[in-house]
């Protein structure tokens, strides 16, 4: 239930915050005075597309807020699989900011969410209906999804799904083999073509990484075997010189000699003459990287040639060797797919066939069980309809067999004979403004139980209608809001007096600067807003006395 609204800086309302309750809420106001506002903040606050055309002249951003209380179980799992929680009271706080770039910044309670994550939530926490929604109602694209709505499995839809994804992957599998005999034949030469090229090149992994390295040392060569030579001669000496070798082992054998009469030389010499023997074994593998740092001039040029084919691969089958081999793979299993097309494509025939089979089977009982829920629907909305003052409405569910879709084999919409002895035709074809709108409320009676979503908003359904048929509307607008929450923009008085409680929507100019201000009605100022509704811009005591007689007739004496 939406417990709460604050709204800032939206068009013409700088700041207001709302406190809704459970039961009937009604909105009335002058025209422009900004009860279509609110409803664009809802909209927002429940990730609907915005603009900042909606952001206040002159301020830099726009804010609203909504808090929800008494959360149902599909939005506690809603929740909890977008990663979020509610309050530890059970509140869930939605937030949006609007600034001025038209850039948004959404929240659920105190943590940054996606503006999608606030869509997916409004679609359990409210549905709105109004002057749009009812072009909605036109569009037969709406009517089997309100038609499944009213009895129709769910699992049997699901099923039918399932069924026919499978299929249709089938059908995809088999057009893809259905290659005429030239195309295949090309296919099998280019596939052929590439898989030897692969092969003859006898692809190792890691093997460019080392061919890399191998080619800098051998162009390094020069440098290292200078190295090495100059090394080996610091170790090992020269003509003139003893090297290092001895020279670590003689100071070792000085030490040596005059251990016994220092005794701790003794250990300095024997370190020394371990690291003279160290260094010897260095010297002698020096040495022998040096008969090794030798190479044959064509060891180069087959390297080079080695990396240039490497790099010609590369650019046609992938960057690493391992990107090559599974291109490789790709090639030897798309060509045993083509070679052997003719069984699989005998396989995957026989599996699309009993595929179809299904899909039809499924479709069928999907058919029926919605012509079984057709003729329930429509004879509930007849009797909604004859409620509303529309008793000589023919409301009609059509129903026409098409091939399988996604959701069914049928092609489903409402028709509307709204005068006797005239045909029924599609809605958009027959239905006035009026009719519309107590269509809608008709048929959102006979969905109300089947939604789920505990707050339904009316925006402006009274259009069109006045009189008897303008209270029976607020009369089912009422019964409506019994368990659940409901909160409507009307122009009627009829509807405003059935309200539990009275929202006066007032716009007013000040300092050249226009302001919207939504305040809670009391029992006085209910009857001075009905009495204004009923009557314009003069209120006279007779006006106010059947303001008076309508909340005492709706049992609605205080708010």
């Amino acid at each position: 239930m939406l417990n709460q609204l604050y709204i800032e800086n939206i068009a013409v309302i700088e700041k207001a915050t709302i406190d809704f309750g459970p039961g009937f809420n009604v909105l009335t106001g002058e025209t422009g005075a900004g009860k279509s506002i609110i409803i664009d903040a809802i909209h927002a606050v429940l990730g609907q597309r915005t603009s900042r055309e909606l952001v206040r002249s002159g301020a830099k951003g726009a804010f609203v807020s909504a808090s929800f209380t008494s959360l149902s179980e599909p939005v506690r799992k809603k929740l909890d699989s977008l990663g979020f929680q509610p309050e530890e009271d059970g509140t869930l706080v939605l937030q949006r900011e609007i600034r001025e770039d038209g850039h948004t910044v959404c929240h659920i309670g105190a943590r940054p969410a996606p503006v999608s994550a606030l869509k997916e939530l409004g679609t359990l926490l409210i549905n709105i209906h109004g002057q749009h929604e009812s072009y909605g109602l036109l569009s037969p694209d709406n009517h089997l999804r309100y038609l499944d709505c009213t009895g129709v499995s769910r699992q049997l839809r699901h099923d039918y799904g399932a069924a026919y994804h499978k299929w249709r992957d089938l059908q995809k599998n088999l057009d893809a083999l259905n290659l005429d005999e030239s195309e295949k034949a090309r296919r099998i030469d280019l596939l052929t073509y590439q898989a030897e090229e692969l092969e003859a090149a006898q692809i190792h992994p890691g093997e460019q990484k080392e061919l890399q390295s191998r080619r800098t040392r051998i162009r390094n060569s020069g440098k290292i075997t200078e190295a090495l030579q100059q090394a080996a001669e610091e170790l090992g000496g020269g003509e003139e010189t003893s090297g290092a070798c001895a020279s670590v082992l003689d100071a070792a054998k000085m030490l040596s000699a005059v251990s016994d009469v220092m005794p701790e030389l003794g250990s300095i010499s024997g370190r020394l003459e371990n690291i003279g023997y160290d260094l010897q074994d260095c010297m002698d593998e020096i040495s022998s990287q040096c008969e090794d740092s030798s190479f044959d001039p064509k060891e180069l040029d087959a390297i080079e040639e080695r990396l240039d084919l490497y790099y010609h691969l590369s650019l046609k089958y992938g960057k690493t060797e391992e990107e090559m081999l599974q291109y490789l793979q790709h090639c030897q299993e798309e060509l045993e797919s083509i070679q052997h097309s003719d069984e699989q494509w005998k396989r995957l025939h026989a599996e699309s066939a009993k595929a179809e089979t299904e899909v039809r089977r499924l479709g069928a009982q999907l058919s029926s069980s919605r012509r079984r829920a057709a003729d329930g629907f429509a004879k509930k909305v007849r009797a909604e309809l004859s409620y509303l003052d529309m008793p000589g409405v023919v409301f009609t569910v059509q129903q026409k067999p098409c091939e399988p879709g996604p959701t069914g084999c049928d092609h489903v919409q409402f028709l509307i004979s709204a005068n006797p002895g005239e045909p029924a035709r599609p809605l958009a074809k027959i239905a006035s403004g009026g009719e519309l709108s107590r269509i809608l409320l008709a048929i959102q009676s006979v969905l109300s139980d089947k939604s789920g979503v505990d707050t339904l908003i009316f925006d402006e359904v009274d259009t069109g209608i006045s009189g008897s048929a303008a209270q029976k509307v607020g009369q089912k607008l009422r019964q409506t809001a019994q368990g659940r929450q409901v909160l409507c923009v009307t122009h009627l008085a009829q509807i405003a007096a059935l309200g539990d409680r009275q929202y006066q929507i007032q716009k007013h100019t000040e300092h050249g600067r226009t302001y919207t201000q939504v305040k809670l009605l009391d029992h006085e100022g209910r009857k001075q807003e009905l009495a204004r509704i009923i009557g314009g811009t003069r209120i006279t005591p007779l006006t106010l006395q059947n303001a008076e007689e309508m909340l005492q007739l709706a049992g609605r004496g205080s708010t």
